[in-house]
């Protein structure tokens, strides 16, 4: 890979990598942002040793700017209400409502996450004259932290009440403190720190306990304060159902209007204080502080639309996977129901004599294999064996004509691509049922036989076989085996009902030679020939089948490169093919019915399922950090246990022994992982109409280790457990580009 095609590629992984970081880092910013807390109430005091008793037994309003200490109280008859945990998008609205009906001003003490969140209810706030102070980001146990980011959970919050407001706030309530008897040497030494970050601390004198949900006369009794003392009073307007403090706040302040009592903010408490001497408790941001402002509230906004689009995506998920779970359920046990009765049959015995066509391209490793598995299969109406060299630069023409067996011929072609390969192999087959195989694919010995049954039906064009992986003792393959037992052969049962087959695999597949013709031969338009030519068969009328009982081997790539190889071209492939037959979701007749039911299909279960499948596993992540974690699990565990469920019904239904399945759970988080990225690549890929050239995979000759019965003379067996194989060619993945393609 040189040149643009080198840049293209290489752009478009940065481009996965950006989108990745940014959904990442925006689910860090909303984890960090929507960090759960308890009530102010849970905390108790500790010790007192450093604590002076003029903040023990003074006023509610604690100065230790300029390292100087002073409280103060609020005159007599003179109350400020507080409002802790605010912005609530519901609850604020209604609590501003009350103030706003009997003409009181309350000092808001406001989160910098939630205010980020909603700017414009503390905008709101400021409008009506109401005071805003800071009360922490995330609402932590600051004493737990260190100093850094205590000094960044007052200056975040900060700046999203500048964002709110255009102003600085120098109020400030600690969380998890109530009043200045309840001081002990750690909340000492946050005070002592808040007034060198120039911040005036707020208590209060009165709790009106609103988070004890014990309704509105309790909540009365306790935010009244003593004699005539004048309060501060503090109040909730966020963190749960407010209706309660709602209805009380209606209550307490004509009350204590009827006792001689004012309203006011903290900063006019606390000016009536001093003779009218008017304290400052805001000033204007500067420039500086509004971009930093603007920053943060964007990234905040950004990250709830991330998690919001990503739950959208979960529910969209899971609605596809229920959809494709049920219906594998009822169509694919009814296919294996009908199949296996006793009365089953396709019509009479198929026992015309059978051509079967090898592409192949440098196959040396494993061809004299799969030559000898064709040629001694049992089918009785003869197996005629073509084998179409294109262009190979190795022995694989020599090897093949060495074998000496009487029924295969070899044909030596120019390089021109698998889909001229096999156009090649079909003008030259003697016979009018054709199978069309990979070079390093081993055949069952009553595989072809199998294969060809369904042709007892006139109406059958091509038939599907059961491919299976014969190398499978590393993880990589037995995530493949997984994957091949769910996703293709059960899948091939679903469609198979539906009569809407998109893809014969290219390792196992039968024609007849006038669907072929048909069709117009294999062409070379997509990159996947074998899903773009069987779509053309659905469109054209034929029914395309799945025979379960035609097994063959193929060996499945072993490293993490060579299946990212394999899976793009793949999926770029079947893309490019239903594409290629868009125009069939508008026509009328056999096309028309493919493309409104074959199309959707593929596109929903093949493309974004797995597409979005990762999304499961994301907000799995994410939802660890959450106080909701316990119910993230569970609907995980769910949709895991629904994918264990399936897994086993395929694997029941394919015979396949159960004990490969000890993977699934690894599969879940690495292998659905990586085709995660291949399809994001692939889709890039086809949005951009690059060009992909071919890549040749190592083969080890291993097609046939994996048999366990029926293996032809030559073919090898191990007795290890059955699998299954790609969906399409393996092999085909190995040519080169036609020149006049490259």
């Amino acid at each position: 890979m040189t040149g643009p095609r080198k840049r293209r590629s290489v752009n478009r992984l940065v481009f996965g990598m950006v989108v990745l970081v940014v959904i990442v880092g925006a689910l860090l910013v909303d984890a960090y942002a929507g960090a759960a807390f308890q009530p102010d109430h849970t905390a108790g005091a500790g010790r007192r040793s450093t604590v002076p008793e003029t903040v023990t037994k003074g006023g509610p309003v604690i100065d230790t700017r300029n390292g100087q200490l002073r409280t103060y109280r609020l005159p007599v008859k003179t109350i400020a209400l507080t409002f802790d945990d605010g912005p609530d998008p519901w609850w604020t609205p209604r609590v501003m409502e009350v103030l706003r009906r009997h003409g009181v001003h309350a000092t808001f003490f406001v989160l910098g996450a939630r205010a980020a969140r909603h700017p414009g209810i503390v905008a709101d706030l400021a409008r009506d004259g109401h005071e805003i102070g800071v009360h922490s980001f995330t609402h932590p146990h600051l004493e737990r932290l260190p100093r850094w980011q205590r000094e960044l959970e007052y200056s975040q919050a900060q700046l999203a009440v500048v964002r709110a407001t255009g102003r600085k706030s120098a109020l400030l309530r600690l969380p998890y403190t109530s009043g200045p008897g309840a001081v002990d040497d750690a909340r000492w030494g946050l005070v002592r720190e808040a007034g060198e970050l120039g911040y005036l601390t707020v208590m209060a004198d009165t709790d009106s306990q609103d988070w004890r949900g014990a309704g509105a006369d309790a909540i009365v009794r306790a935010a009244t304060p003593q004699g005539d003392w004048g309060s501060v009073v503090v109040m909730h307007d966020a963190g749960g159902d407010r209706a309660e403090t709602v209805a009380a706040l209606d209550r307490f302040i004509p009350l204590m209007r009827s006792r001689g009592y004012t309203f006011t903010t903290v900063s006019e408490g606390l000016t009536r204080a001093f003779g009218g001497q008017r304290v400052v408790v805001d000033t204007p941001a500067t420039l500086v502080d509004r971009h930093r402002s603007l920053a943060l509230v964007t990234a905040v906004s950004l990250a709830g639309w991330v998690v919001a689009a990503l739950g959208v995506l979960l529910l969209v998920v899971g609605v596809l996977t229920i959809a494709r779970t049920a219906a594998l359920f009822l169509l694919a046990g009814r296919h294996a129901r009908r199949r296996r009765a006793a009365d089953w049959r396709w019509g009479p015995p198929v026992e015309l004599p059978v051509s079967v066509i090898v592409p192949a391209y440098n196959e040396k490793e494993g061809i004299e294999a799969a030559v000898r598995s064709l040629a001694g299969g049992d089918h009785p109406g003869g197996i005629e064996v073509v084998v179409v060299d294109d262009g190979s630069t190795d022995d694989t023409a020599a090897l093949v004509a060495a074998l000496g067996l009487p029924n295969v011929r070899v044909a030596r072609v120019p390089n021109g691509g698998k889909p001229n390969a096999l156009n090649v192999g079909v003008e030259l087959a003697s016979h009018d049922i054709v199978v069309m195989v990979d070079g390093d694919t081993v055949f069952e010995r009553d595989a072809v036989r199998h294969l060809v049954q369904p042709f007892a039906d006139p109406f059958v064009g091509a038939v599907a076989g059961n491919v299976k992986v014969g190398n499978r003792r590393s993880v990589v393959a037995r995530w493949q085996h997984i994957e091949y037992v769910i996703g293709f052969n059960l899948d091939r049962r679903l469609y198979d009902v539906l009569r809407c087959m998109p893809t014969i695999p290219g390792a196992i597949g039968a024609f007849r030679r006038e669907a072929v013709l048909d069709i117009g031969g294999i062409s070379h338009d997509t990159l996947a020939e074998d899903t773009d030519a069987t779509m053309a068969l659905c469109r054209a009328g034929w029914r395309v089948v799945y025979e379960e009982r035609a097994r063959a081997w193929t060996e499945v790539p072993t490293t993490l490169r060579q299946l990212w190889l394999q899976r793009y071209r793949w999926s770029y492939g079947t893309m490019q093919a239903m594409w290629k037959h868009r125009r069939s979701l508008v026509q009328r007749g056999p096309s028309g019915r493919f493309g409104r039911l074959g199309l959707p299909f593929v596109a929903l279960f093949g493309i974004a399922l797995p597409l979005l499948a990762p999304v499961v596993d994301i907000l799995f992540v994410y939802g660890l950090f959450q106080p909701s974690r316990l119910v993230t699990t569970g609907l995980w565990l769910a949709m895991f246990a629904m994918q264990v469920l399936t897994a086993v019904v395929a694997f029941r239904l394919d015979k396949e022994k159960l004990r490969p399945l000890w993977v699934l759970p690894l599969q879940q988080f690495v292998y659905r992982q990586l085709m995660y990225l291949v399809l994001i690549q692939s889709f890039g890929t086809a949005l951009t109409g690059a060009r992909l050239r071919w890549h040749k995979l190592h083969r080890a000759g291993s097609a046939g280790t994996g048999m366990t019965g029926g293996a032809p003379a030559g073919a090898g067996r191990t007795g290890g457990p059955v699998g299954a194989g790609p969906a399409r060619s393996a092999t085909g993945r190995h040519y080169r580009a036609p020149a006049t393609r490259r």
